[in-house]
């Protein structure tokens, strides 16, 4: 067992064995560090004034992320190089060109915000050689500007691609900061802590599930997304914090031939494109999930494995058949993600067990697969209605197979078993459907909350079926996007 945390600060190898086991990187950065150009703003990870980059081992190369400082714990960035603002200066003094395009293009006012807009573009910069419109909003999103207004730094997303040379830059060299990385990494648990606390990372599946069995009241931790604000907001203390992210047969995507394997630790970000490619509408449900920060950290199985009624990705998942594979010990079960979920806050994993992979079925030629999230704003908010379908009809016009599921409806995410019966075996046609929309107020009772009434919700949801209806049945009427494309009709 490894006893101290090693990651590069920069250039600088850092080996730290006296850590709490929720400091997060902020605090570390600002308070220890006296690193303050990465601001403190929200301190729950929605205003990314906090933004640094951290390079990542991915496989055997090296994968660049922007994350929020405010609820990522300094431990999970053990076996990773950490780039704040105070790094992109060149040794002469000159300004890195993502700097310089925004001193050029004025993209700065009173500077608070300043620093996270320019490591989100730094982390754009070293991925995307040339974004379009689209993938540089989705970069920007997750940074709030309340003074200078976006255009002129969307107008240096753009201009600092033409300065200086990209192929020359000096982060431009990824196998360098891999091999240096790669010299870091080992198969030993991480274990390190403060005043009898401790952040306990293994490096395998066996590790984890002993660790689990040996520690069944400790605090799970992939992402952070959810935990990092029960300290920063709540100001729980964990005792035992066991994280997943070192554990790298979680973060795999597998093809089993008729179906997805997808780890417990994999991100939003690594998932989007492979799930995208057998379902677009949950792919683009993904690119709505937080900001690019948070689905850099966001994990597949934790919004699974945490149970939230709200959570964005189970009405998908269960909507398309997924099954989940649980692990205790070197036991392993596995069912369908509907019957995962029993009532609010209770779910179907014994003490010990945890999420090990979601197995996510491979649509036929014939599934028509939509995704719809109802919320205050479009995009980085929580849904107050999310509805996922997947309709399969004979040649007869008939419904062969369907799938309903809703977030926000109930204390779980929900199937919804009346309409799906009332609609299954009888014709796709308009008349059918409502009489559906009348069964689904027998299959929900919806509360009523700050984020919508319960009336609203299930008017939603009615609705959604009837848009299901209408975009199925005129293609003319199809107006889904992904990204700034339309979605070719299905």
């Amino acid at each position: 067992m490894r006893q101290r945390l090693r990651f590069y600060l920069g250039d600088e190898l850092r080996e730290i064995d006296t850590v709490d086991p929720t400091l997060t990187v902020l605090d570390w950065l600002r308070l220890s560090e006296r690193r303050v150009g990465t601001k403190e703003g929200c301190a729950e990870g929605d205003c990314g004034a906090c933004t640094v980059v951290v390079g990542r081992l991915d496989g055997d190369s090296l994968r660049y992320e922007a994350v929020n400082a405010c609820i990522r714990f300094l431990a999970t960035l053990d076996g990773c190089q950490l780039l704040t603002v105070e790094h992109l200066k060149g040794p002469d003094g000159r300004l890195h060109p993502v700097q310089q395009a925004m001193v050029d293009g004025h993209g700065s006012q009173c500077g608070f915000c300043t620093p996270g807009f320019v490591m989100s573009l730094l982390a754009l910069y070293l991925n995307d050689p040339q974004p379009g419109d689209q993938r540089i909003d989705d970069a920007l999103a997750g940074n709030l500007c309340r003074c200078t207004g976006y255009e002129p730094i969307v107008k240096a997303a753009h201009a600092m691609y033409d300065i200086g040379d990209r192929g020359a830059d000096r982060f431009a060299d990824g196998a360098a900061v891999a091999a240096r990385l790669m010299a870091l990494r080992d198969e030993e648990t991480l274990s390190v802590g403060a005043q009898g606390r401790r952040f306990i990372a293994p490096a395998t599946v066996p590790q984890l599930a002993q660790l689990l069995l040996d520690n069944p009241d400790a605090t799970i931790v992939a992402g952070a997304t959810d935990v990092g604000l029960w300290v920063t907001k709540f100001q729980r203390v964990l005792a035992t914090v066991l994280y997943t992210g070192r554990v790298r047969a979680l973060r795999r995507i597998e093809d089993a031939g008729d179906a997805l394997m997808i780890g417990a630790s994999v991100t939003y970000s690594e998932a989007a494109g492979p799930i995208a490619a057998l379902y677009p509408d949950f792919g683009e449900l993904i690119r709505r999930i937080g900001a690019e920060q948070v689905r850099n950290m966001g994990t597949i199985g934790g919004n699974i494995a945490n149970g939230s009624p709200i959570g964005d990705t189970p009405p998908a998942l269960i909507a398309c058949g997924a099954r989940l594979r649980l692990r205790r010990g070197d036991e392993t079960r596995e069912l369908p993600l509907e019957d995962y979920f029993i009532a609010y806050g209770q779910q179907d994993r014994r003490p010990g067990e945890f999420v090990e992979a979601v197995i996510l079925p491979k649509p036929t030629a014939e599934v028509r697969f939509r995704a719809y999230k109802i919320a205050k704003r479009f995009d980085q908010d929580i849904s107050a209605v999310c509805g996922a379908f997947r309709l399969t009809l004979d040649g007869d016009g008939r419904v062969a197979d369907i799938r309903i599921a809703f977030g926000g409806m109930a204390g779980t995410p929900k199937r919804a078993a009346g309409a799906e019966a009332m609609l299954l075996g009888r014709h796709w046609t308009e008349e059918t459907v409502r009489q559906a929309m009348e069964a689904l107020t027998a299959d929900f009772a919806p509360l009523s909350d700050w984020r919508a009434s319960a009336g609203y919700r299930s008017m939603v949801a009615a609705n959604l079926l009837m848009k299901l209806y209408v975009e199925t049945s005129d293609p003319a009427a199809d107006t889904r996007l992904v990204g700034d494309r339309r979605l070719a009709h299905a």
